[in-house]
């Protein structure tokens, strides 16, 4: 299914909506959750993601960003996700304040993969109705039920 992020959710996270400060702590969020979820280092995850963000802004636009960095001794590309309660700045293309974050890690040598998981949480987070579901999702299992319908048609069975 095309906008199905279960490839990269199933051995990731999906956070409860939380409030932050400022997109620094909205990062350092994610990379702790995808830390303790993968085993790796979350000060490697932060600092790799935000090596990233200086070279420009990974906020997409529609109130949606997608910080993503390359991650040695990591086997497969990895996702994270988090809606705020109130956007940040990310430097958005749009200058709107980000809401639904995902972070998007990967093996240093994944170039392909790396480059059609993007394009995969672009896709999917691009669609107004998707965006609008996130963003009245209570909870993060219901934002599974809206990022991985597959996975959850699966548990519904």
């Amino acid at each position: 299914m095309a906008n199905d992020l279960t490839s990269l959710l199933g051995e990731g996270v999906i956070l409860d909506p939380v409030a932050v400060e400022n997109r620094k702590q909205a990062l350092k969020t994610l990379a702790n959750a995808l830390a303790e979820q993968t085993r790796l280092d979350t000060r490697d995850i932060f600092d790799a993601v935000m090596e990233r963000e200086r070279l420009g802004s990974t906020g997409v636009g529609e109130g949606v960003a997608i910080p993503h960095a390359r991650i040695e001794k990591l086997p497969q590309p990895v996702g994270g996700f988090v809606r705020l309660d109130g956007g940040v700045d990310f430097d958005a293309v749009d200058d709107r304040p980000c809401d639904l974050i995902f972070m998007l890690i990967a093996p240093v040598g994944s170039g392909a993969d790396h480059l059609r998981a993007l394009a995969q949480v672009s896709r999917t987070l691009r669609q107004p109705d998707i965006r609008e579901a996130l963003r009245q999702a209570e909870t993060a299992q219901d934002i599974q039920r809206i990022l991985c319908p597959e996975a959850a048609s699966v548990s519904a069975a």
